[in-house]
């Protein structure tokens, strides 16, 4: 996966055609020389290497702004947003897949970039014969139907899964595209809320299989990749089409927003940060041979 880092950087300017109707993106206050304030986002961790490293150029750029970065996933960032806990939720879903249609139309959607998503497995798997799984072997091995690694081909040993909770968009994103809407065996998994907990799962057990978005295997050698129907999860497969396990990347703020929550978002949209998405392992629109699946 280290390839992804070195995808080329061009179009990048077109990463604000994702924003959503409504945005508020295009507000000027990025440029405030006196801009403050306190930011506090949470929701999706398939996004949060993104915003963490986005708030760490920021706040160099603007000292008196504060700015926190939790996980928790999408359902978690969207209610907490919605409730007014934090001023920016993170999810790899539309809100209106989490929330009541009243409490979702009083977010402002922030479309901030494409994420892909990758199963991966221990590395003996891969080491023992398993480096491509079909969209059926995938399927019957998620809902608990394959048990064993040699009935697709692997070593003879258990598998063990290591999923997301469903609150999770991650888990959503890679049940509707990786698992064409069949859902995982929730008594026969290992089970975690934070994309970072389970890659560490994954590579700490024999066995194992789990999925994660591309960003978490940005120059990471310690777990495997497996295609789904010979395609690999890559990022320029994703902007082929090629590879169908994708979504957009989603900030959402209640209302407009606050001057800083918007000149935030907007940074991360700008051309100045853009350059960072990809080396980040995440996609731009500009680079999407279409929007739709």
């Amino acid at each position: 996966m280290k390839r992804i880092a070195s995808i080329a950087l061009s179009g990048l300017l077109a990463l604000g055609m994702l924003t959503g109707c409504g945005s508020n993106t295009s507000d000027s206050s990025s440029s405030s020389e006196d801009l403050s304030g306190t930011i506090s986002a949470a929701g999706s961790s398939a996004l949060k290497p993104l915003a963490d490293e986005a708030a760490k150029d920021f706040q160099e750029k603007y000292p008196d702004v504060s700015i926190t970065v939790d996980a928790g996933g999408s359902g978690e960032g969207l209610k907490q947003v919605s409730d007014g806990t934090v001023t920016i939720g993170m999810s790899d879903v539309a809100a209106e897949e989490k929330l009541d249609a009243d409490q979702a139309k009083e977010l402002t959607d922030h479309q901030v970039a494409v994420i892909t998503m990758a199963p991966i497995v221990n590395k003996d798997v891969k080491e023992g014969g398993v480096d491509n799984l079909t969209t059926e072997q995938l399927i019957d091995i998620f809902t608990g139907k394959i048990t064993n690694w040699k009935d697709v081909g692997g070593p003879d040993e258990d598998i063990v899964l290591v999923t997301r909770p469903s609150s999770s968009g991650t888990r959503a994103t890679f049940t509707k595209y990786a698992l064409n809407g069949n859902e995982e065996a929730e008594n026969k998994s290992m089970e975690t809320d934070d994309s970072g907990v389970l890659l560490k799962n994954v590579q700490d057990t024999k066995g194992a299989i789990g999925y994660v978005a591309l960003s978490y295997l940005v120059d990471n050698d310690d777990v495997a990749t497996v295609s789904i129907d010979g395609v690999e999860p890559t990022l320029e497969n994703t902007y082929s089409g090629d590879y169908k396990v994708w979504a957009v990347e989603h900030m959402y703020t209640k209302g407009k927003g606050s001057k800083t929550d918007r000149a935030f978002i907007k940074y991360m949209m700008s051309d100045d940060f853009a350059k960072t998405t990809e080396k980040l392992g995440y996609g731009v629109a500009s680079k999407m041979s279409s929007m739709d699946h």
